[in-house]
């Protein structure tokens, strides 16, 4: 009985541990990670906005920019953390060759309250 009862307070020390870690997980969002999810939603944003009957046609690769803004927002949406706010601006989207410049502001709050705004730019090329 006594074993029994260590190994249940194993298993929730466990579980209160991993619960723990990804609470503050989803509260520390750094530049770095919204970097990295500005810069792999572009790149499938990109992909999934390429015109394929153009493609066929002619064999060069062309972008629909209408798709690649709707693919870009859902995309970074739905991974972006909810307790920031993100402003997305879309610099140029030239459609043939594809190449893409965006920026993603956010609004960052240091230890003494002062406000400030971090941008972080991608141009990519497919």
């Amino acid at each position: 009985m006594r074993e029994s009862m260590w190994g249940i307070f194993i298993i929730t020390l466990g579980a209160v541990g991993i619960i723990a870690i990804n609470l503050f997980q989803s509260l520390t969002v750094t530049n770095d990670q919204t970097y990295y999810l500005m810069k792999e939603a572009t790149r499938a944003s990109m992909g999934d906005s390429i015109d394929l009957s153009y493609y066929k046609t002619t064999g060069k690769l062309r972008i629909v920019e209408e798709k690649f803004v709707e693919n870009f927002t859902r995309r970074f949406a739905e991974s972006a953390a909810f307790n920031k706010d993100y402003n997305i601006v879309i610099h140029d989207v030239v459609e043939e060759p594809p190449k893409v410049s965006l920026s993603i502001v956010t609004n960052a709050v240091d230890m003494k309250g002062e406000k400030y705004n971090v941008v972080q730019k991608i141009d990519s090329i497919y």
